[in-house]
């Protein structure tokens, strides 16, 4: 075994959150970061053209290629879980979609862990600190920071309509889901750069890497943390990994951060020996500190994908129907970076409660101009749109384990849809919702309809089965090794992101959410990792 060096600080992972990092701690000269990643460099065409994630997902290129296990809650259907193996992580193959949750959201983290700097209030600056927003600077939004915000380059007249006949429905127009309250109907907006996905590598890691006090090493699998004993008990002292054929170690004289996300950093403290003894003495594995809530309080948003077959409408069904069409989208692109070829997955977003009860809204749509049966399938021959509806707040609770002790095996990933009566019958009202909207008068001159998952669902319980056969998974999985008080026997990390009985050792990644944002996930783990860095600053 090699040695790597020694270094002040090690970031495992350089996805959305160990890019940011990678930033922020390298702009002391005096500190030496070493950034280890699974994956490549993010040199890779398709990921920079925003509808190029339809050639990242499923791609070992880009994408661990993980699959859920079979879903009882969706007729034992198992699941593609992407997630980003590439510089930029998941932000290099996601959706695009700036949001960062509701108020109410970070309120509640602060309550849970007990600390109020996680509260709306004391947050919102992280967020503003990193924002180019393209409206400029606001109480609400930065301007001149790294992580650009911008507006979509096209709109679609079946997807106006449907705003409109969402206002008819009681969801009023908005013109910013971002300033707290998410309430309301509008195009999302988006991290791009004149019609060019922005990522996390870009916008992060590429200004730092010329620093010469960081270190970045690609195609670098990390098989355990070193652990160590201390007069305070556990340290970790750095990690062993392999690349380029060779296995290495290298040592961290303050500390390790995992940034691996919410499926990675549970599985590497779990073949590290940590997490529940368990579940470790099940797959042979030394327990080195027992941490029951390490891989579990898996959370994720389930989206219910309702397909309408319209007439007189333009959708991207038709328009990419024929070579010409094609042509005339890829036309578009090369000389405006605009058109299809510019587009988010999807372009038009709400956020609307399922009844109202609902103290703030539970839903959240993403809604397409086009339609196909799963991801990776054709489109559909027949023009149409697509309205996908999720529980924003869904109370089933997953998890991810170990299959073995081999850190190569991808570990188990049980997300559990569905499994709770609240989560089947939010299903139900979201379908029921959906339908109200589509049958408002704005949208009636396109004679929607319904394809998926069929009128002949009506009853409370035949909706809660139609979201089982449509629901799949929007890639937001949070909440692995969840923040929380000492009183907490879940809890992963403190409210200053440290694990747990292991001294030197931080988590910075989607997986310490306690609960789930109310919308998409990436820029709040952007925000995360801002947060944490000025934490790991400040105590060194």
């Amino acid at each position: 075994m090699e040695s790597a060096g020694d270094y002040d600080y090690i970031i495992v992972g350089a996805g959305t959150a160990g890019c940011v990092l990678a930033n922020r701690l390298t702009r002391n000269r005096d500190v030496n970061v070493l950034l280890i990643e699974a994956g490549g460099r993010d040199d890779y065409l398709w990921i920079h053209i925003p509808v190029g994630y339809l050639h990242c997902i499923g791609n070992p290129r880009t994408d661990w290629l993980y699959r859920t296990e079979a879903e009882a809650g969706l007729g034992g259907r198992s699941l593609i879980y992407p997630r980003g193996k590439v510089l930029g992580g998941s932000s290099s193959i996601n959706g695009m979609i700036y949001m960062r949750g509701q108020s109410q959201d970070y309120d509640r983290w602060a309550e849970v862990t007990g600390d109020s700097s996680w509260c709306w209030d004391r947050v919102l600056p992280m967020f503003m600190k990193s924002e180019d927003y393209y409206g400029g600077s606001s109480a609400a939004h930065g301007s001149g920071g790294e992580w650009r915000v911008e507006k979509q380059r096209l709109s679609w007249q079946i997807l106006d309509a449907f705003r409109d006949a969402a206002e008819q429905t009681g969801i009023p127009k908005t013109q910013d889901f971002n300033g707290g309250d998410n309430e309301g109907c509008a195009y999302f907006d988006v991290n791009q750069k004149r019609g060019i996905r922005w990522n996390t590598a870009k916008a992060f890691l590429k200004p730092a890497a010329a620093r010469p006090n960081l270190t970045i090493m690609t195609g670098c699998h990390v098989e355990r943390l070193i652990l160590e004993d201390s007069d305070q008990g556990k340290r970790c002292s750095g990690v062993e990994f392999t690349g380029g054929g060779t296995a290495w170690f290298a040592h961290a004289s303050r500390e390790t951060v995992l940034t691996a996300g919410a499926i990675g950093s549970p599985q590497i403290l779990q073949v590290s020996g940590i997490g529940p003894a368990a579940l470790l003495q099940d797959k042979g594995i030394a327990v080195q500190c027992d941490l029951p809530g390490v891989g579990e309080n898996l959370q994720d948003h389930l989206q219910l994908r309702m397909i309408y077959k319209v007439s007189n409408a333009k959708t991207l069904n038709t328009s990419a129907a024929s070579w010409f069409g094609k042509f005339k989208i890829g036309l578009e692109y090369a000389l405006r970076q605009s058109g299809p070829m510019s587009m988010a997955p999807s372009q038009l977003g709400a956020f609307a409660r399922s009844d109202p009860s609902q103290a703030t809204p539970n839903l959240e749509y993403h809604v397409q101009p086009l339609s196909l049966e799963k991801f990776g399938d054709p489109l559909h021959p027949f023009p149409a749109f697509t309205a996908s509806v999720c529980n924003l707040r869904p109370s089933s609770r997953g998890h991810v384990r170990v299959a073995s002790g081999d850190s190569y095996a991808a570990p188990k990933i049980t997300p559990n849809y569905l499994t709770t009566a609240e989560d089947r019958r939010v299903a139900g009202a979201a379908l029921a919702l959906t339908r109200r909207i589509v049958a408002a008068p704005a949208l009636a001159k396109y004679a929607p309809q319904e394809f998926a998952p069929g009128v002949h669902f009506c009853t409370e319980d035949e909706l809660a089965e139609a979201a089982g056969q449509i629901g799949t998974t929007i890639f937001h999985p949070v909440g692995t090794c969840k923040m929380g008080k000492t009183d907490d026997d879940l809890a992963v990390v403190d409210s200053q992101l440290r694990v747990r009985g292991v001294k030197a050792l931080r988590v910075v990644d989607a997986s310490v959410m306690p609960f789930i944002t109310s919308g998409n996930t990436n820029s709040p783990t952007l925000m995360i990792a801002e947060k944490a860095a000025q934490m790991i600053v400040n105590t060194a």
